[in-house]
């Protein structure tokens, strides 16, 4: 199937090589040309790699793998904490620069982003020539190299810019994406991680060609509502908009931590700051929700949730504060090792008054633990 030419988009997936690391070796010349590690030291209670630098990558360093397994496979690698106000504002700078461009930005994280340049700001007209100037502009202004994939939609755009990294430039077009996504190891499929590719891979299915023999229903009946996802980005059909405004849902503040936290006092600790971070962001935006969740991230990467709902809206940093401490106890985190500790607010909006009465039926199930 084919989208008729002038429905297509013009979608670029911008991401910056090695984000963290490039930074660090951008602003200390003696991190230059080295393998280097941003994250968590492997002394002490469990760093983990927040950004392996590339010269690290080639002895099989990958982020979220154990500072100390890093160590293990390049005992010269050199390791720094990470600074994070320093990447937001480098991430700041590079938003400027897509600015330029178009106003459709959907930012994904501090190093990766969407742009949407089917009517660019400078009547350019071609998304390749657009991503170049980007990557350009990055490497001129800031020092920096990013990779880019360009496409007709997102899912493609976003697997095109991971091709040829580092700064590499791949384009998949309308007429190529079909073969390409047959080719495609499923393993590659963005949204497919691990355990569902072996689950897939266990079925007989390597590839987007394997997966395309499949009925809707079929994909359905095994992956759940991901089956329906399956079944159309394997023929090339993603017709995601880019979303520079999202319809806020909910709004959240985690934290990676540089050792793994052990003791309640620690993690209460993390929590306030956490909490406070929240209940800043809610003030901004003027929003109020009613229901807390915590997420939790164990040093063996399992991660839970937890969730606490209430009758009337707040935004307050006590109730905030109070209901993440409460859920995180119910959990009972002694002897547990923590490296991620998360806090987000949903439920926005007004109620109705038949909807009150219903919360308030409900409100003892809502301890969801």
């Amino acid at each position: 199937m084919e989208t008729p030419p002038q429905t297509h988009r013009k979608i670029i997936h911008i991401d910056m090589d090695a984000f963290y690391a490039s930074v660090e070796q951008r602003d200390n010349p003696e991190l230059r040309g080295i393998p280097l590690v941003v994250g968590g030291l492997p002394e002490g209670r469990g760093g983990v790699v927040a950004t392996a630098s590339y010269e690290a990558r080639k002895f099989g360093i990958r982020s979220a793998m154990p500072s100390k397994q890093a160590l293990q496979l390049c005992p010269h690698v050199t390791f720094v904490r990470p600074r994070f106000p320093a990447y937001k504002e480098v991430s700041q700078k590079i938003r400027e620069i897509f600015s330029r461009y178009t106003d459709l930005i959907e930012p994904l994280s501090l190093d990766e982003a969407y742009l949407d340049v089917t009517n660019d700001k400078l009547n350019i007209g071609s998304a390749i020539e657009i991503a170049k100037q980007i990557k350009q502009a990055i490497k001129d202004e800031l020092q920096l190299t990013a990779s880019a994939g360009v496409s007709i939609n997102k899912f493609v755009a976003k697997i095109a810019s991971d091709i040829n990294k580092p700064d590499g430039l791949t384009f998949i077009g309308p007429s190529s994406i079909e073969a390409f996504m047959a080719k495609l190891a499923v393993e590659k499929f963005h949204g497919v991680g691990k355990v569902t590719a072996e689950k897939m891979k266990k079925m007989g299915l390597h590839t987007g060609a394997d997966l395309k023999q499949l009925a809707e229903d079929e994909l359905v009946k095994h992956f759940g509502k991901a089956g329906r996802f399956y079944y159309r980005i394997v023929r090339g059909d993603d017709q995601r908009e880019v979303q520079p405004h999202r319809e806020t849902k909910s709004l959240a503040a985690e934290d990676t931590f540089a050792y793994d936290l052990t003791t309640m006092e620690e993690m209460e600790a993390e929590l306030d700051k956490i909490a406070r971070t929240v209940c800043d962001r809610l003030e901004k935006y003027n929003l109020k929700g009613r229901t807390v969740t915590l997420k939790i991230k164990y040093s063996n990467f399992k991660q839970i949730t937890r969730n606490k709902s209430f009758i009337s809206p707040f935004g307050d940093f006590e109730t905030i504060n109070s209901a993440a401490r409460q859920l995180l106890a119910a959990t009972k985190p002694e002897d547990t090792r923590i490296r991620l500790l998360g806090i987000s607010i949903s439920n926005f909006g007004e109620l109705e008054p038949k909807q009150k009465v219903e919360k308030a039926t409900d409100q003892l199930k809502l301890f969801n633990l």
